[in-house]
């Protein structure tokens, strides 16, 4: 009761300040990618307008008007609620002249009507849909089936006026054919050719340095748009799927004429959040792939597949470390299915984490992966605890799971600097430490 009139409060003055300061809403929703485009968006958007994105990971119904507000959840701290009234309340009653012109705001769907409330209240100049996906759906738990999902995020561009622009990636069969549902102005993005704004002529690096140093990778590729064509490095970024987050910040641009050098210029110095296929020195000179912020099959097989076209010296080993994916609804067993089976064809060992986790485990030892390869723990902390004696000079750990597992839990484990979890760590603030 009391958070809903949280949530009504909230609300009611994230609408009056978003009327009194026009900010124009860049909405961004899909089923993956969607903190990644965040920040690259708001990257490439800095550099011609003051933009505010999501604080942390505020995109549902209390963490959207708090990012509108400007100021962090007060949690169970009444005092910290009174001053974000406050804050609001002046806001509304003077005026900031540094209040943001861009907002870039992620829009999570857990339940139906989710994303519906979301836009009602932030209308969207902008709306983008990352990906959905043809592997299988995601955050399904409390919907009826996929097509009601689908359905829930299309919310994001239902409603554009006909000036808006729906932002939609060509290449997912989800996401394309929901451009039949807005008025508004298509541009696309992906691989294919008909995409707006393309890549091509991708490049991965197939290995990564492992040493004192920090590990090296990178994606560089050529970037399309009308008739200009413009080399693009990714440094710091790991795996074909992190492309799209760049190519749609670069549809995000160009749509406010920001110049293709400037933005090739962004993209070349982005680092993508942590826990998102972060590279991190571990111990015992290994290197470990930190995609520990979520999970879904998705995002698994994806974050497999990269670890698949990276080498390792010979004689060294692909460790696989695969959590719980949560909110699968219906789709729970064969999700974790799809992920063993595709998992047991890359990793030298693997290692699950949690109920689910054994889902995986037992597919990957049904698709012909040795029994004395995989490991089951029934947390974190127990599988750090393994890792750590097992591994060895040159090894490679790929580690992910549902947030509800902890994974980052492991990579603190076996990271070569654990005194800087904080800086290159999820879920590092004294309320997640607390859990």
């Amino acid at each position: 009761m009391l958070k809903k009139i949280l949530e009504k409060k909230l609300r009611y003055l994230a609408k009056r300040i978003l009327n009194k300061y026009k900010p124009e809403v860049i909405g961004i929703t899909g089923s993956v990618g969607k903190t990644s485009t965040k920040e690259v968006v708001s990257a490439v958007l800095e550099k011609k307008f003051r933009v505010r994105k999501n604080i942390k990971n505020y995109n549902n119904e209390i963490g959207v008007p708090l990012t509108i507000i400007g100021s962090e959840s007060g949690n169970k701290n009444i005092f910290i609620w009174i001053v974000i009234f406050l804050k609001a309340f002046w806001l509304i009653l003077f005026r900031s002249k540094k209040y943001p012109e861009k907002l870039v705001i992620e829009m999570g769907a857990d339940h139906p009507g989710d994303i519906k409330y979301l836009v009602e209240m932030a209308p969207c100049k902008i709306g983008i849909i990352t990906a959905i996906g043809s592997l299988g759906p995601v955050h399904l738990e409390f919907f009826k089936n996929v097509d009601e999902l689908i359905d829930e995020k299309s919310n994001i561009i239902k409603h554009l006026s006909r000036e808006g622009i729906a932002v939609l990636n060509r290449d997912d069969i989800h996401v394309y054919p929901l451009k039949t549902k807005t008025n508004a102005k298509i541009i696309s993005f992906g691989f294919v050719e008909q995409a707006d704004i393309r890549a091509s002529d991708v490049s991965i690096a197939d290995h990564v340095e492992i040493g004192e140093r920090e590990p090296i990778t990178g994606v560089s590729f050529k970037l399309h748009y009308k008739e200009s064509v413009v080399p693009i490095v990714l440094s710091q970024v790991l795996g074909r799927h992190q492309i799209y987050s760049a190519l749609c910040a670069a549809a995000v641009g160009t749509i406010y004429d920001i110049n293709i050098a400037d933005i090739a210029e962004v993209l070349r110095g982005y680092t993508p959040p942590p826990g998102r296929m972060h590279l991190i020195p571990g111990i015992k000179g290994t290197a470990i792939i930190d995609d520990s912020y979520n999970s879904s099959p998705v995002a698994t097989i994806a974050a497999i597949k990269t670890l698949e076209t990276l080498h390792v010296e010979e004689g060294k080993r692909k460790y696989a470390v695969l959590g719980d994916m949560a909110e699968l609804g219906t789709y729970t067993e064969e999700g974790h299915e799809k992920v063993g089976q595709y998992v047991a064809r890359v990793a030298d060992i693997l290692v699950t984490i949690g109920e689910k986790g054994k889902m995986i485990a037992k597919a990957a030892k049904k698709n012909n992966m040795p029994e004395d390869r995989v490991f089951e723990f029934s947390n974190s902390n127990e599988a750090g605890r393994f890792l750590q004696e097992r591994i060895k000079e040159g090894d490679l750990i790929l580690v992910k799971g549902s947030q509800s597992v902890r994974t980052e839990k492991v990579v603190k484990e076996i990271m070569a600097e654990p005194m800087r979890a904080k800086e290159l760590l999820v879920r590092q603030s004294k309320t997640w430490q607390n859990k």
